[in-house]
């Protein structure tokens, strides 16, 4: 889609600050995108699939962006709910918590860092908090097959971690550029421990070719640890390597209209959107 489509978006964002939880210490921000048909004449009694993303202040807006660029997803679900490529769906973003963010989206511990593994808080604090919430304010569709996580870097790496830990929760998973050298690729031992049969997750994993020294191996081995367990490319795998990319959040930009593509695709919103 062109830049000037995208210029020309308005959207409509709620903002929810310093929500509250009572298993983690920082109060965090939500925002949380609905689509143009949300408020609509006729569309009142409609429900909507959500799709949960870590590292909010990056998403909608440059100003909160930590480096001034953010990922337009609102206005890039826009462009794709009125060309009817994609269902319509509300997007939460979550904000970070700054220098708890290491510790929040890490799975384990890591000696060497002495930092992180507080992931599985972080999750509880998603589906017995933030959903609720969620739930309680705005008309979401419910259950996996209706509900997405997502995120870049560490952000994936928790998204996959969590996803894999709750099925029963995400259907739908966003691991973009995920951090998987954290605590010497500790995730594929976690993907290794499964027990047949798979969680029924549709995984969205992407990488830039210019991320650093590791990362495009480690997303490829991502990729073979992930088919051996059962997932299959091109169908509830989509892996998406990009030539020149780097870490940044104008490259996840660049990905986010092809992964909503594929995770919410249109000809799945009759199946789904209901009243």
């Amino acid at each position: 889609m062109s830049t000037e489509e995208l210029r020309e978006q308005t959207t409509d964002l709620r903002k929810h600050p310093q929500f509250h939880s009572n298993l983690l210490k920082d109060d965090r921000d939500l925002v949380v995108y609905l689509p143009e048909q949300y408020g609509s004449e006729g569309h009142e009694g409609e429900h909507y699939p959500v799709l949960y993303l870590q590292d909010g202040q990056n998403l909608f807006d440059p100003t909160t962006s930590y480096v001034g660029v953010d990922w337009h997803v609102d206005k890039t679900a826009e462009v794709l709910i009125e060309h009817h490529f994609i269902q319509p769906l509300i997007v939460v973003g979550i904000y970070n918590t700054g220098p708890k963010r290491i510790d929040e989206y890490t799975p384990t511990r890591d000696p060497r860092r002495r930092s992180g593994g507080y992931a599985d808080l972080y999750g509880r604090m998603i589906t017995e908090e933030i959903m609720p919430f969620i739930n309680d304010q705005y008309r979401t569709l419910q259950g996996p097959e209706n509900t997405g996580l997502g995120g870049s870097s560490l952000g994936g790496l928790v998204s996959l971690y969590l996803g894999l830990q709750r099925p029963d929760v995400f259907g739908k998973l966003a691991v973009m550029s995920p951090s998987v050298w954290w605590n010497n690729r500790a995730i594929l031992n976690f993907i290794d421990e499964f027990s047949v049969p798979k969680p029924e997750l549709k995984i969205w994993l992407d990488i830039g070719t210019a991320e650093g020294a590791t990362a495009l191996p480690d997303a490829r081995l991502l990729r073979k640890r992930l088919i051996e367990r059962g997932w299959r490319q091109g169908e509830d795998l989509q892996y998406y390597e990009v030539k020149g990319a780097t870490h940044s959040e104008a490259a996840w930009a660049d990905r986010v209209g092809p992964m909503l593509h594929y995770l919410f695709p249109a000809d799945a919103s009759s199946a789904s959107l209901g009243k």
